[in-house]
């Protein structure tokens, strides 16, 4: 599931300026969606990169501007039965669809459904069933019609819930264990709005099953073409990359935190062994580092197994000395080896059950940090098929 921010900048905001302000922090924020009225698409256009969604005003109506900047997304239910402008129809059972309530914008993809009562959130189900995205917005914020609506509708509509705080927006990404496919924050606090975005970033990230292997080898193995991975983002000394040599098992590998008296830390660095090799991205798939360049998104986990994403800036390739480390893990049907190939530089540290080691210190019988994951992969997905690898 790809969850997605939502921030409301409609006239309900305040004027230009207010709602300005929403959309500019948004943007900075990296929100997803702002949903405004049809009448401030194209002054949003000109602030920045942004998906708009709008609500059809009456101004616009009255206007008729056909040169209007068109929105990526259109609503109806503002000003109609969504809010209670409109009286609902007596019968739900097959009047509130969204092509029945489309009637004053028949371009709408998404309805705006604000919970009154238990006859609102009955229309919001009927109106979702044919609504691509389905806005709730609760008066006194509940879990309870979330929860309703998650357990009926989560799979017929992108459901998103009105919050107005990131704690909110935390709670609606966890509700029912599943949560709302996207949260709709109506608040003037930059810092809300940026707590929001955390809490999407937080679940949509996996956390892995990181286990411990035995080093079997350390060996010297010559020069090969490394690869140092430089992100856009710095790295915490808990963090790194997973790679390998062998798609099921892959290596825990420090980012370059750590002070040395030979070079100065680079945080933003994972030294990550030859070309060859895999790392693991952010949709759980693997990709060979000599494919990696700038703009290519990895994966930074930390020894716990917590996972974040981070984008590429630059990809370092240069011959090196470099080891083979060879190592044993333990599974269901008995021990599988996996090994890689890394740099033999006493700066490049891997996970051990002692701590950070250097690869130069690292000997057969410690244990080393790794993702297992007893899969093939083809083009970098997984796959069930036999595929030897050695």
């Amino acid at each position: 599931m790809t969850r997605t921010i939502w921030v409301k900048a409609d006239a309900s905001v305040g004027d230009w300026e207010a709602r300005k302000r929403r959309v500019t922090t948004a943007i900075e924020a990296g929100a997803d969606w702002v949903l405004v009225d049809e009448s401030d698409v194209g002054r949003v256009r000109e602030l920045g990169d942004i998906a708009v969604a709008a609500f059809r005003s009456e101004a616009d109506v009255v206007d008729g501007d056909d040169e209007a900047a068109e929105a990526d997304a259109y609503f109806v239910g503002k000003d109609g039965e969504g809010d209670g402008t409109i009286d609902l129809p007596n019968d739900l059972s097959g009047s509130a669809d969204l092509t029945t309530v489309r009637r004053r914008d028949d371009r709408a993809q998404g309805v705006y459904v604000r919970v009154l009562g238990k006859e609102y959130e009955a229309f919001a189900e009927a109106a979702a069933a044919d609504a691509d995205y389905t806005i709730v917005v609760g008066e006194d914020w509940s879990i309870i019609p979330l929860e309703n609506l998650i357990a009926r509708v989560g799979d017929d509509t992108h459901l998103i819930a009105g919050v107005t705080t990131a704690a909110e927006a935390r709670t609606a990404f966890e509700t029912l264990e599943i949560g709302s496919d996207g949260v709709l924050i109506d608040s003037d606090s930059p810092d809300e709005i940026r707590g929001a975005v955390d809490a999407r970033d937080v679940a949509d990230r996996e956390t892995l099953d990181l286990r411990y292997a035995e080093v079997t080898a350390v060996e010297r193995t010559g020069m090969a073409d490394r690869v140092c991975i430089d992100t856009g983002s710095l790295m915490d000394d808990d963090e790194g990359m997973l790679v390998g040599s062998l798609s099921r098992g892959l290596f825990f590998v420090h980012a370059e935190t750590a002070e040395s008296p030979y070079v100065e830390s680079r945080p933003f660095r994972v030294n990550a062994g030859a070309v060859h090799a895999y790392v693991r991205n952010p949709e759980g798939g693997t990709n060979y580092l000599a494919e990696l360049s700038s703009g290519d998104e990895v994966q930074v986990v930390d020894t716990a197994g917590h996972t974040r994403e981070a984008i590429v800036g630059r990809v370092k390739i240069e011959k090196r000395p470099m080891f083979r480390i060879q190592a044993e893990v333990e599974t269901d049907d008995g021990v599988d080896r996996v090994e890689t190939l890394i740099q033999n530089a006493e700066t490049v540290k891997v996970a051990t059950s002692a701590g950070r080691t250097a690869v130069t210190d690292l000997e057969s019988g410690d244990e080393v940090l790794v993702y297992y994951e007893d899969v093939a992969r083809h083009f970098g997905e997984a796959v069930e098929e036999s595929i030897i690898e050695k």
